[in-house]
């Protein structure tokens, strides 16, 4: 297995720094979906800023287990020459918490707990418990404590919920997102920028999956070893993910497919499953609720009730898994691979071009909006769409009364100037028709590039056809494939 170095992580990374250099006892929560690299992050941390840590995974044993392993780390953290007992426990985790209140009077102490929901499972009330030694003790204590967990169900209730019992004494909380795709270049160096968008489209960004690869085999060599019956974990990985909110997986893996497949509204949903339109909702607003599914809104369509709402898988793994893996296991299951294999290569460009090169293609607008790379200031990006017309990356300014649109192609030709005509032709539809006083920029994205004609003559187009209507041109960019990832590798910096 390929041994990741670490990279990124500098905002999460400087939490953590200013939570050790504070003078008061912190408490922090971290969470996120599972492989995401909290564990990595945590012990990262330690092992290189040399800090006075103990470092402590729970497992799913009985309680017992639980409090004897604690206590044993915590002794030997507390003195590492001294020969601890292998049957020593202390009574209580009141008491062993106790222990480490009185070490952390002497100098500052990190706390690591993680999979704390398996202390959870095992006893409900250890958070409550938590909470009375927290402001008994540790609340006073040179210490710093992480808690952390990657069952979201679990954690929600017990740590986040504001009817938690440590609501409200947690100094900071950490929804670990997946790396940014620019962290691929460090990771994989030696692939293209194509064959890391490839990546990112089937793997996203989760390191434990990006371990499981070889940097040194293709991409498609890689799937095919990663969907062998002796790697099966990219069949398993998914139902494991599902199964920390969701039991009765029946219902909502048919909507994951759907939604995966391309069947977005509700409608489309319900015929595709052959569930009611109110039995959907009610699953769909559960699959809401895991992260993993969100329902999107034309940008222009302030109200979430909009009718013309989406659903969408918004984790590259499920939804690449769901799209292409989900209806062949049983040919998983025997070894029938290469059949798989073909049909994931024929419909992977339409999946990525309707998909991650999309998201990309925003994720780009909003870093640029940032850094001041547009000449159109922008509050929020996402798209628009309606019955006669899709426009993928719109960006929106109320305040500084200005649009940005673009459109995103993904192919192995160069686009010509009739993408640019067509995505202004669809300007009207968005710029208020009572205003006059907007302020209109194009960035269109093609991965292949852009024809010599499409090149010399975007500019001139796109300011035609702005005179003498209700806004103002700004221009237009033309960015391709090379351009938008140097810009992506070097903005995850």
């Amino acid at each position: 297995m390929f041994r990741a170095p670490f990279v990124g992580r500098s905002r999460e990374l400087e939490v953590l720094d200013n939570l050790w250099n504070s003078s008061k006892a912190t408490l922090l929560i971290l969470y996120g979906r599972r492989r995401v690299g909290k564990t990595r992050l945590l012990t990262h941390w330690l092992q290189e800023q040399g800090r006075n840590g103990l470092y402590w995974v729970a497992e799913p044993a009985s309680a017992l287990t639980q409090l004897r392993s604690f206590s044993q780390a915590l002794m030997t953290f507390i003195d590492p020459e001294v020969e601890v007992p292998p049957d020593f426990t202390f009574a209580s985790w009141e008491m062993a918490f106790r222990q480490l209140a009185l070490h952390a009077q002497k100098r500052r102490v990190a706390l690591f707990i993680d999979e704390v929901t398996y202390l959870i499972d095992v006893n409900p009330e250890f958070v409550g418990l938590l909470q009375k030694v927290w402001d008994r003790w540790l609340s006073d204590a040179n210490l710093m404590l992480a808690l952390a967990g990657s069952q979201m169900g679990l954690m929600r209730r017990h740590l986040l919920d504001y009817e938690a019992p440590l609501h409200g004494r947690a100094t900071a909380q950490m929804n670990l997102p997946p790396l940014p795709y620019g962290t691929t270049k460090d990771y994989f160096p030696d692939y293209s920028a194509e064959e890391r968008v490839i990546l990112y489209a089937m793997w996203g960004g989760v390191p434990a999956y990006w371990e499981r690869l070889d940097p040194k085999e293709s991409i498609v060599e890689n799937l095919r070893r990663n969907i062998l019956p002796a790697h099966s974990w990219m069949v398993d990985e998914s139902r494991i993910l599902l199964q920390d909110f969701i039991t009765d997986l029946h219902n909502y893996v048919g909507i994951m497919r759907a939604i995966a497949d391309g069947q977005q509204a509700i409608s489309e949903i319900s015929e595709r499953t052959g569930l009611t339109s109110g039995k959907a909702s009610f699953y769909l607003s559960v699959l809401r609720d895991t992260g993993f599914v969100v329902r999107e809104v034309p940008i222009t369509q302030r109200d979430i009730d909009s009718r013309r709402g989406r659903y969408f898988v918004t984790d590259p793994y499920l939804r690449f898994f769901y799209r292409f893996l989900s209806a062949y296991q049983s040919k998983l299951a025997l070894g029938q691979s290469q059949q798989i294999l073909e049909i994931i290569q024929e419909g992977l460009p339409a999946f990525i071009g309707d998909n991650t090169w999309q998201e990309l293609c925003r994720v780009w607008l909003l870093l640029a909006s940032a850094r001041d790379e547009i000449p159109v200031p922008l509050e929020e990006v996402g798209s628009e769409w309606a019955k006669s017309y899709d426009i993928d990356v719109v960006g929106i300014s109320d305040a500084g009364r200005g649009l940005v649109l673009g459109d995103c192609y993904w192919g192995d030709e160069p686009v010509d100037l009739e993408a640019v005509e067509e995505l202004v032709k669809k300007t009207p539809t968005l710029v208020p028709k009572k205003d006059s006083d907007w302020s209109i920029y194009y960035v269109i994205f093609s991965s292949c590039g852009w024809t010599d004609e499409a090149r010399s003559r975007a500019e001139q187009l796109v300011m035609d056809y702005g005179r003498r209507r209700r806004w103002q041109t700004k221009g237009v960019r033309l960015l391709d494939l090379a351009e938008l990832d140097a810009n992506l590798v070097r903005w995850s910096v």
